[in-house]
């Protein structure tokens, strides 16, 4: 795949909040991962949503889309939410690395988990977004997000018992990832990972509503 040539200088989103999230992720070269991605992906939701959603990395749909959770795993993510009682269209969704991390089988783009300086070449990007959202709740899906947000490491058995905040003292209810459910190997270990995420994320609409 043809890398496409730098816009500008040689890092462009040194300042993330002073710059149009999508325009600047376009421009980000604080990893190598703009090179093969099609876009950055910014998140997106309504401005003083309460509750903060953050995954993984965008999927080969969100690439092409530029925008966060509209692939399978988004789209069970978002019935969910309306059972949970916080439709999509009234949470903050974004990622914690903003663009796609692949490897080519044939002509199929396929997810490759993000290495730890992916992860710390984003962190500029949610941190903007964190400061700028306010969250009363964050929601973390996948070990990828939880230690992108928890600034340490931590597993999601772990973070469920006990109560867990980031940095900034904001309350975190950390869960699976919905790609957890889709690739679960038998209808019981699906239903038991939607349970545990359905369940999850109620909790977190809750807490939202009571702080």
């Amino acid at each position: 795949m043809t890398s496409r040539r730098p816009r500008g200088g040689k890092d462009s989103a040194s300042h993330a909040d002073e710059a149009p999230p999508k325009a600047a992720l376009d421009d980000c070269r604080r990893c190598e991962l703009w090179e093969h991605a099609t876009q950055g992906v910014p998140g997106e939701g309504p401005p003083g949503a309460g509750l903060m959603l953050v995954g993984e990395q965008p999927g080969d749909e969100e690439d092409v889309q530029g925008r966060p959770f509209v692939g399978p795993s988004g789209r069970l993510l978002r019935e969910l939410l309306d059972e949970a009682g916080a439709p999509a269209e009234r949470v903050f969704l974004t990622n914690a690395v903003k663009h796609f991390y692949f490897t080519l089988r044939g002509k199929r783009r396929i997810h490759k988990t993000p290495m730890q300086r992916h992860i710390a070449a984003c962190q500029v990007w949610l941190e903007a977004e964190l400061a700028r959202e306010r969250p009363a709740v964050i929601v973390t899906l996948g070990a990828t997000a939880l230690v992108a947000v928890c600034g340490r490491r931590i597993t999601i058995t772990e973070a469920r018992a006990h109560p867990l905040e980031n940095p900034a003292g904001t309350p975190i209810v950390a869960t699976y990832h919905p790609s957890a459910i889709l690739r679960a190997p038998d209808h019981e270990a699906r239903e038991k990972l939607r349970a545990a995420l359905l369940a999850d994320l109620r909790r977190a609409v809750r807490m939202a509503h009571n702080v």
